[in-house]
């Protein structure tokens, strides 16, 4: 019995995939269930299972963008299972008889201006700059190199002189493409801006400082700083409600809820996977839902379920040494937070100037719905909050907040 297996739904919305690649090849005997295939979506990336044991004949090539329904394989499901390995074409080459090639003796060749004479004031210049003669043609009778070749010999700046100049051309993905498609929708279809601050890092260090060890032994996660921020970022979305709404038409919503995105960037690409109900979450609870949520995103298993919605993003840059940015808008969203990395600063701080650990955060947002006095107030409740996490993230019971 031939089987045809074709392309499953991978959610909403979704139309065709692409194939990025086989993990089989044609002709293999593939078992039931066995990954034959991760195909690209707008969305994700997703492994593609067989259906039935067999040998597999492939009816898409890698690059091929198919429809959802669409035929991409065969499994021949009578097919008997080889013994040892699976069985695959014979791609052994028979090695072609070499060629006997004579040595023809060229007669020698007798220096003439072509082969790289040159006017003594041409020689004298490529001399000073080191040229071989011979590398240069020469256009002056019978092949001499004039003043004027050499001159035009002399590398000016910006000129290639050597080195590799190679390029290579290689197809975006489907994933790829589609970021691309909506980072350039949320540039030019919103009224974007950003606005900055600076956050001083100590008072979260020092709590770290103090309760990571028992933190990750308790829970066996680690004491983070997304949970810090994802905490801030839930304060401050209930003092800032429009932050937290997106336009639909001529209508605006409102969330009583924070879904919270966070930026990961995977092996495919940049993938935003979410954090259902944050202001439900524990500190622990954050730890653990970003630590699932990485790993997931990181080794592919990302469903397009846990990339869909989200009212509120968070991006890292300063994981990769990021130190200011201007974060994209993840539309439909109207807000986006940007962290970045921790650098020591001198900072005026009760009248003396003291080196404290300093982040600058960005808030890129929607000035269609979010004006500057809702934006800059949100940003500055996020400094409040990280600047005094004790009192405004944990109701001043540490022990309790860290589930200690």
């Amino acid at each position: 019995m031939i089987l045809e297996m074709k392309v499953p739904s991978p959610g909403e919305s979704i139309t065709e995939v692409e194939i990025a690649e086989w993990l089989v090849s044609d002709g293999d005997y593939v078992e039931k269930d066995q990954a034959i295939a991760e195909v690209d979506s707008d969305k994700a990336t997703l492994e593609l299972p067989a259906e039935e044991s067999g040998v597999i004949t492939l009816k898409a090539e890698e690059g091929d963008a198919v429809a959802v329904g669409e035929v991409v394989c065969l499994i021949d499901t009578e097919a008997a299972k080889p013994e040892g390995t699976a069985v695959k074409k014979d791609t052994t080459a028979v090695e072609p008889p070499k060629k006997v090639v004579e040595k023809v003796e060229t007669p020698e060749k007798k220096e003439t201006y072509a082969s790289g004479t040159a006017s003594p004031a041409a020689k004298k210049i490529l001399a000073e700059k080191e040229i071989s003669p011979a590398t240069v043609s020469g256009t002056g009778r019978d092949g001499r190199i004039t003043k004027e070749d050499a001159i035009k010999a002399v590398p000016s700046m910006g000129t290639p002189t050597g080195g590799s100049r190679g390029e290579a051309r290689t197809k975006l993905s489907m994933l790829r493409r589609k970021v691309a498609e909506r980072l350039v929708s949320a540039k030019n279809e919103t009224a974007m801006l950003t606005t900055f601050n600076e956050v001083d890092m100590s008072p979260i260090f020092e709590l770290r400082k103090q309760h990571k060890e028992n933190f990750k032994g308790k829970h066996g996660v680690s004491l983070g700083f997304m949970s810090f921020f994802t905490k801030a970022v839930v304060r401050a979305l209930k003092l800032y409600p429009a932050v937290n709404s997106m336009i639909d038409g001529k209508e605006m919503i409102t969330y009583d809820f924070c879904d919270i995105s966070i930026a990961v960037s995977g092996p495919k690409g940049l993938m935003v996977p979410v954090i259902r109900n944050a202001e439900n979450l524990t500190f622990r609870g954050v730890e653990a839902e970003v630590k699932r949520l990485a790993i997931r995103a990181r080794e592919g298993e990302i469903t397009v379920d846990e990339m869909t919605g989200g009212t509120f993003t968070i991006t890292n840059g300063g994981v990769f040494g990021s130190m200011l940015s201007t974060p994209i808008i993840n539309p439909p969203q109207s807000a986006i937070l940007g962290m970045h990395n921790i650098v020591e600063r001198p900072i005026a701080k009760d009248g003396a100037v003291v080196i404290a650990p300093i982040m600058y955060v960005a808030l890129s947002y929607d000035h269609r719905i979010i004006d500057g006095k809702e934006s800059v107030g949100f940003l500055v409740a996020i400094k409040e909050a990280l600047e005094n996490p004790t009192e405004l993230l944990m109701d001043n019971d540490i022990s309790k907040a860290l589930e200690l």
